[in-house]
Order: structure tokens, then sequence, then C-alpha cells
């Protein structure tokens, strides 16, 4: 697969706390919204564009704030961090609560993926993303379908910042990034400066393995609880179905099952545009992460969880 035309830039596997594979190779590097491409050697310090692995990230902050109690309940309705949108609050609207949000199933209209501007695009555009995110119609009942929507994460982090009175950014350094010991991020902007939830975060490989093992450990990390282990438990959980290959969605993470040895043993998953991965799999107390540099190519997509299941074959005990 490294050697191959899928334009895969990294693999590591880490299982049991420690690193048992780790490749590199040559690769285009472009984060969303970046003119050009840049050829580079990827290697384990060279940060790589994650795109939407940041939602997953979003998630843990958000189990952070609500075990500092910032956030009382999932059931509370989006509307309420919002109280000055008085013109948008529809009976079908107030419905909406944050866990709608996380589980991508808000019944908001939405449509990214396809071509450009698609709804995500438009997000990078408008002077108020969280306004326009809540002013889409309701097209069916909250909870009922899964459609991904980048927005949705856009509001959750938005809401991060005004439960925590902190930019969502600094509290992802304070409250994760930091006891976690990775330094070397960022979160790119979008076309008002404004840091890309949904889509922006860079990191190196290594520090993807660090949340994925954290993750594996109950949200433990050297002996610190950083995220609640009740919040790892219900994140990974699956809740409902999206229509794509038998997966299912938790709280912006993608949920699955993978055979060994004549089992199916559940995954979950932090997924991002053009092959980034990042696989925990409990069972067999394993972290994978892969990279890769083919942005908006669902067959390579395929491919590269076709590789995960490859190499989980690979386990001997």
């Amino acid at each position: 697969m490294m050697s191959g035309e899928t334009n895969i830039h990294s693999v590591i596997v880490e299982r049991h706390g420690r690193l048992v594979a780790e490749l590199y190779r040559r690769g285009k590097d472009k984060s969303q919204y970046s003119l050009f491409a840049r050829e580079k050697d990827f290697g384990p310090t060279v940060m790589h564009d994650t795109r939407s692995v940041g939602k997953s990230v979003i998630s843990l902050l958000l189990g952070i704030a609500k075990q500092q109690g910032k956030i009382k309940s999932l059931a509370t309705p989006v509307l309420d961090f919002y109280p000055v949108y008085t013109d948008l609050a529809t009976p079908e609207l107030k419905a909406i609560t944050l866990e709608h949000l996380l589980t991508m199933s808000s019944g908001l209209e939405w449509s990214e993926g396809g071509g450009f501007p698609n709804d995500e695009d438009r997000l990078a555009w408008k002077r108020s993303p969280y306004r326009f995110v809540l002013s889409r119609p309701v097209v069916v009942a909250p909870g009922s379908t899964f459609n991904y929507n980048s927005g949705g994460t856009v509001v959750l982090a938005e809401i991060l910042t005004r439960v925590t009175q902190t930019p969502w950014k600094d509290f992802a350094r304070k409250a994760l990034f930091e006891p976690l010991g990775i330094t070397d991020w960022e979160w790119v902007a979008d076309l008002h400066g404004r840091p890309m939830a949904n889509s922006g975060l860079r990191m190196r490989p290594r520090d993807m393995a660090k949340i994925g093992r954290m993750v594996l450990n109950h949200g433990q990390w050297q002996g610190q609880q950083i995220v609640p282990a009740d919040w790892i438990t219900a994140a990974l959980q699956p809740r409902i179905s999206t229509g794509f290959d038998g997966m299912q969605y938790g709280y912006q993470w993608w949920t699955g099952t993978v055979e060994w040895k004549g089992q199916q043993l559940a995954w979950s998953a932090a997924f991002g545009n053009g092959g980034q991965r990042l696989f925990v799999a409990p069972d067999l107390d394993m972290a994978v992460v892969i990279t890769a540099g083919a942005y908006g190519d669902l067959q390579v997509a395929r491919r590269v969880n076709a590789f995960f299941k490859d190499i989980v074959s690979t386990v001997q005990e």
C-alpha cells in the first residue's frame, strides 16, 4: 500500500503503548483552501493536514467542558446558547440539541462533499458562520437521519468558546494538547482569520497516535485523566447509521467492526478528507494512524479503510 499509487504519506501502528510500525514517504501537502500543494518529505517531526480529524478533537473538548460543569446536558437546545437569534426560534429549530449536532443528525438542510462551492465552503466566507448554519431549514426530524454537516462542528466549537469564556483553540491547547505533551500543532484559519474547527487541524502523526492511546486508556495519559472516561465511552458508542459502508456514528467519531480471527471487533475512528485516519481498536489495544493526500477521492478513502483491515489481520495475539 505504501509503495502503490494511493498517495499515502504515513502509517503508524501503536499497540500496548508502544510504536510497533512507523513508515513515511514523500507526497503533496495541502491544507483546505490553500492555493498550492507543496511536495514534502514526511517524517516524525513533520505536521500533516488532518482535515476532519479535528471534529473528533472538538468532541473530546466538549467532554472536558462537560466534566468541568460548563455544559449541563447534551439535551440542551442549541438555540439556548444564542438568545439573540430570536428571529430563528421556530419550534423546529428549538428542537435541535447539542447531541443532535454531535451525531450529525440535526435535520438541517446541508450539502457538502460535492461540487464547489458547497455548504462547507460557504462557512469560510460567511461573516457569521454560526447564524448561517442555524438559519438553514429543518428538513427532517432531529435525531432521525445522519447527514454529514461540518457546520454543526463549527457551532459546537463556538459554543465551547461561549461556555468556557476562552477561545476554543486556546481551550484545546490548555485542556488537551499541553497535558498530552503535544506542542507542535496548528489550526488553519478560514478566509476571515477564524480557525476552522471542522477541517483546519494540522499535527504530527505521532501526536495523533498519542490521542489514540489516550482514548484507548479511557481518557487517561500517563496517570492523568485528561478526558472523562464516561465521555470516551459515550463518544465512541454507535448511535446512528451513516448509510456509508455499514458504518455508524457516535459523538463526532465514526464506528464500525473489523474481522479478526473469525470475530467481529469494534473500532472507532477520526476521519479526515484525503485519507486521514485515526483508528482505535479497543479489543486489540491498538491505534492506527494513516495520513494521505488523496483529497476528494472516495475510492482512496475506501482503500485506506481496507488497509486498516489488512493491518488488523496481521495481529497475532
